[in-house]
């Protein structure tokens, strides 16, 4: 007989309910968009009454998770960059050059005196003044090498070493340079990643494509040109010791020395020392701020290690001027008039709160490893995401009322229970698509026209294994048992199937095709659960109040 306990209804009815309750909100976006912002600013800085008002714009009470929008329905900006990992070849060798010098001074008697040479940036070239210490000096080099680590790279070391006319060749292993390739860019994600976050956008999508690629996808931003200025700047701070200050940008600066233009004072340029004193690396913080002029500024913080050099070379060069360095541009260059040991300072400039506020930002999120050339960029404007919004819903309304009219017309009272079920299958969709947090794409609508298309097979199933039965002389009852227990293995067997091709495609994809993958496979599990339990409930329910002696499907 029918039987379906109490406690199993109130789970079905539950599960239903809370569904639809994580759907409302999206039916009311932009209220709830707003009131979600609200809450935010007033958690990180405070209530006012314009944030009080927007966060009363949705009851606290209720849902106010929502389906983001991808960047195809809200617009936004398209980045595809290409990573200079050779900078990053460059930056090691110059690393690399005061280990080789020390270890060679050591044994000066042997190899005399040593020089670096000028050479391509991704190798480092050393003259010894007596080529029959070779053997020696390039034992010595190679004693500085280091195993890769990389899973590719086991056995091998990150340095390979050669002699050549009196001069050491170093350069990186070939094994070296994936691991660096590899490490480079997955540093570039997540800094990229920080900086996107710190402006507050929602579900940026930032991922690695082929060896040095980086695609960047930001939903509500204005444009490409915004989004570059948020992660187009490597933002490298350093503290270098000034050598000269000059008018002449074509002046020599010297071996080891640098020749930097000043960001504030036209046509003048510093000499500076190659080496710096403290990286932007070993900041902790950087906030934007005013100075004692009451003109923006930005307040930083060294780690211990940064406040420590810095201590001690303000120390050591009371007096001398020193240089603060932003992407190869002085932004200051003040004297030293004491020694400074607090571990904090401040960056003036010819700022305005805005760029103060951006630098800030660029500062806490952390140097990139190397340059980005942009290969591809795009903006999507919010009108052409409102276009495929409107077709996505105009698409999703002809299958929905094509589907309705269908099961109606076959299936008469229980295809009319059928659509019920359907309704809220959709709307559960969307409860689960805004409890995860997932993003909405155009490919994802095209998943839930599909869902709604899909979603009625197990109720065909079932109607025409009931009317099998019915044919057969079973009673309405036995019939109806008996139809959801012999296509209950159809209906799982055509559904798991597809559940993990949707896996698959969501495993292997990107982009749009996650998103697909995404809404089908979330659609999958809500039509199951509706074809199995919701419509049979409901269809018990109005067997036992109508106790009908026979069954038309």
């Amino acid at each position: 007989m029918l039987q379906i306990s109490l406690w199993k209804r109130v789970v079905i009815w539950a599960l239903v309910a809370l569904g639809l309750a994580y759907a409302v909100p999206n039916g009311f976006y932009t209220r709830v968009e707003q009131h979600n912002d609200a809450v935010i600013e007033i958690e990180a800085y405070g209530s006012t009454p314009e944030r009080v008002a927007d966060a009363s714009a949705w009851p606290s009470w209720m849902p106010s998770s929502l389906v983001n929008l991808g960047l195809d329905l809200r617009g936004g900006a398209h980045l595809l960059a290409e990573v200079q990992v050779g900078d990053v070849y460059a930056t090691r060798m110059e690393g690399l050059w005061p280990e080789v010098r020390d270890a060679l001074r050591d044994e000066r008697a042997t190899v005399g005196t040593i020089r670096r040479v000028d050479s391509a940036p991704e190798e480092l070239r050393v003259k010894i003044s007596q080529p029959e210490g070779m053997v020696r000096a390039l034992e010595l080099v190679r004693g500085l090498a280091s195993p890769v680590v990389s899973l590719t790279g086991v056995g091998s070391t990150d340095i390979e070493v050669a002699g050549q006319d009196g001069e050491i060749i170093v350069t990186l292993s070939a094994a070296e340079k994936q691991a660096t390739d590899d490490r480079t860019i997955l540093q570039t994600l997540e800094i990229i990643r920080r900086r996107v976050d710190e402006v507050g956008t929602r579900e940026p999508t930032i991922q690695r494509q082929g060896s040095d690629r980086v695609l960047i996808q930001v939903p509500g931003i204005g444009s490409a040109g915004e989004l570059k200025g948020i992660i187009g700047k490597t933002a490298k701070l350093t503290f270098h010791p000034v050598v000269s200050r000059t008018n002449d940008g074509a002046t020599a600066p010297g071996p080891r020395n640098f020749l930097y233009p000043s960001l504030d004072e036209e046509g003048v340029y510093y000499v500076l020392e190659q080496s710096p004193v403290v990286t932007g690396e070993e900041l902790n913080d950087a906030q934007p701020a005013f100075d004692q002029n009451g003109l923006p500024a930005v307040n930083f913080r060294f780690n211990v290690a940064g406040a420590r050099k810095f201590c001690e070379y303000t120390g050591d060069n009371v007096g001398q001027p020193f240089a603060i360095v932003l992407d190869e541009e002085v932004i200051s260059a003040p004297r030293i008039n004491e020694q400074i040991c607090g571990g904090s300072g401040i960056i003036t400039g010819n700022f305005n709160i805005e760029d103060s506020t951006t630098l800030a930002v660029l500062l806490r999120a952390g140097a990139l490893p190397a340059e980005l050339t942009y290969v591809e960029e795009r903006t999507i404007g919010p009108e052409l995401g409102q276009d495929s919004i409107d077709a996505g819903k105009t698409a999703s309304i002809v299958a929905f009322v094509g589907v309705l009219i269908f099961m109606g017309l076959s299936y008469g009272w229980f295809g009319m229970i059928a659509n019920v079920a359907l309704i809220l299958n959709v709307g559960m969709i969307f409860g689960l698509l805004s409890m995860i947090g997932a993003t909405l794409t155009l490919p994802g609508i095209a998943g839930i026209v599909l869902t709604i298309g899909m979603a009625v097979d197990a109720n065909v199933l079932v109607f025409e294994r009931i009317r099998e039965e019915l044919k057969s002389g079973r009673g309405p009852a036995r019939a109806i048992e008996l139809g959801y227990e012999k296509a209950l293995s159809a209906i799982l067997d055509a559904n798991i199937t597809t559940f993990i091709t949707a896996m698959i495609l969501f495993i292997m994809g990107s982009g749009p095709v996650r998103g697909f993958s995404v809404t089908l496979g979330l659609g999958i599990l809500t039509s199951v659960f509706t074809a199995i339990f919701v419509t049979r409930l409901m269809i018990v329910m109005w067997f036992e109040l109508r106790k009908p002696k026979m069954l038309e499907v």
